[in-house]
C-alpha cells in the first residue's frame, strides 16, 4: 500500500516549486539552490533512503510516483538523478550524501577506470551527457582490476557545457587524477550495468508521467480550440488521433508499472528493457499528434506543452535507446529459440540468456 501522505506532498510540492520564473532559470540551464532547498525540508530528496540511514524508505511503487510526478510537472531539478546516486551509495555501504550529487554515465559504452597507489584511488576518463555535470558531485561506477568500484568525484575544473533538447544540463566532464570524495570496496555494490538498468527504469517513469500530461494537455485543448463553430475534439479525424495518443499513453503506462513491480521482486532486467524501448519507441507519436492537434499554439514559448513534449525526446536517448533495448530484446529472443520464448516471458523470475554491454 503506497503512502498518500508522500505523494499528496510531492503533488504539491512540485507543484508550488516549479514556477514559471523557475521553469524559465532552468531554461538556462541553472541549478535552483534555493528550490533544491525546499525539496530538502519535505524530505522529498530521502524518500528512497532507507529508515536506516536517516530517510523516509519510500516502497518501489512510491518511488515510481515520486518520479511520474516528476515527468509530469517537468521539475527542473536533479531529483532523479540524487535517488539514483543514493541507490548506488547504499549498495556499497558508502554514507548518505550531504549535498546532491548526479550519477554517470548516462549512454551506453562509457566507463571511467580507476587505479589504486598506496591506498588512495586515482580516476581517468570522459564521460559525455553527464546530467547536471557542471553543477553536481558525481557517482560513477568505475572499472578496475579486482571489480567494479563505486566512487563519488568531485566535479572536475574541465568540463565542457551542454544541453540536451530540453535545455536540461548534459556535459562532457573529463576526469584527470580527479579528487576522490568517497570510494566502496571494489567488487562490493552495484555493477556498471545495475546503475544504467536504474537509470533506464527511472527514465521511462518520468517519460510516462510527461507523457500524461501531454495526453491531459491535449484533450483539454481540443475540448476548449473552437473550429467552424465547434470544438477540435468533436471532429472525428481529431478523436481518432486523440484516440491514438491516449492508446499509446496506456501502453507505456502498462508496461512501465510492470517494470515497477518485477523490480519490487527482485532483478528486472527485461521488463526494464521492455518499458524503456516501449516508452522511447511511443515518444514519437505521443509528441507529433500533440503538436498537430495544438497546432502553432503548441510551439509558443509562453505555453508549456513544449517543456514535456522535449524532455520526453531528450529522455529516450538516455539510458539506452528504443533501439539499443529493441537490439538486446531481439538477441535474447534468439537465444531463447521458438520452443523457449513463451516459458521464459511467462515466468515470474526471468533470467535473460544475453547479458546487457552498457
Amino acid at each position: 500500500m503506497m503512502d498518500n501522505l508522500l505523494l499528496n506532498t510531492a503533488t504539491r510540492v512540485f507543484s508550488d516549486i516549479c514556477t514559471p520564473a523557475l521553469k524559465e532559470a532552468g531554461e538556462e540551464g541553472h541549478f535552483s539552490t534555493e528550490a533544491w532547498a525546499l525539496l530538502v525540508e519535505t524530505g522529498l530528496v530521502l524518500a528512497n533512503t532507507s529508515e536506516d540511514r536517516g530517510g523516509v524508505g519510500a516502497s518501489a511503487y512510491e518511488m515510481a510516483e515520486i518520479l511520474r510526478i516528476a515527468g509530469s510537472q517537468a521539475l527542473p531539478l536533479p531529483l532523479p538523478e540524487v535517488f539514483l546516486a543514493e541507490t548506488a551509495l547504499s549498495a556499497a555501504g558508502l554514507p548518505p550524501a550531504e549535498t546532491p550529487l548526479t550519477v554517470a554515465p548516462a549512454i551506453s559504452g562509457e566507463r571511467l577506470e580507476a587505479v589504486c597507489h598506496n591506498g588512495a584511488w586515482t580516476v581517468r576518463g570522459t564521460l559525455h551527457m553527464v546530467p547536471w555535470g557542471r553543477h553536481l558531485d558525481i557517482v560513477t561506477i568505475a572499472a578496475t582490476c579486482d571489480g567494479p568500484l563505486t566512487v563519488v568525484l568531485r566535479r572536475p575544473a574541465e568540463i565542457k557545457a551542454g544541453m540536451n533538447l530540453a535545455n536540461e544540463p548534459r556535459d562532457r566532464v573529463t576526469f584527470m587524477g580527479a579528487e576522490v570524495l568517497a570510494a566502496g570496496e571494489p567488487g562490493k555494490g552495484l555493477s556498471a550495468t545495475q546503475l544504467y538498468l536504474a537509470g533506464a527504469l527511472a527514465r521511462s517513469v518520468q517519460t510516462v508521467g510527461a507523457m500524461e500530461r501531454i495526453r491531459d494537455l491535449t484533450v483539454e485543448y481540443a475540448q476548449a480550440r473552437q473550429q467552424f463553430g465547434r470544438p477540435l475534439a468533436k471532429f472525428q479525424a481529431v478523436q481518432q488521433q486523440i484516440a491514438v495518443l491516449a492508446s499509446q499513453v496506456a501502453a507505456c503506462q502498462a508496461a512501465v508499472d510492470g517494470a515497477v513491480e518485477a523490480s519490487a521482486a527482485g532483478p528486472a532486467t527485461f521488463e526494464i528493457a521492455a518499458a524503456k524501448a516501449v516508452t522511447g519507441e511511443a515518444t514519437g507519436t505521443v509528441a507529433a499528434i500533440a503538436h498537430q492537434i495544438h497546432g502553432a499554439m503548441g510551439f509558443t514559448h509562453e505555453y508549456p506543452l513544449h517543456l514535456n513534449t522535449r524532455r520526453i525526446w531528450s529522455w529516450r536517448e538516455e539510458f539506452g535507446t528504443e533501439a539499443e533495448w529493441q537490439r538486446w530484446i531481439g538477441r535474447n529472443m534468439k537465444a531463447l529459440g521458438g520452443a523457449g520464448i513463451w516459458p521464459f516471458l511467462s515466468a515470474k523470475a526471468k533470467n535473460p540468456p544475453v547479458e546487457i554491454d552498457a
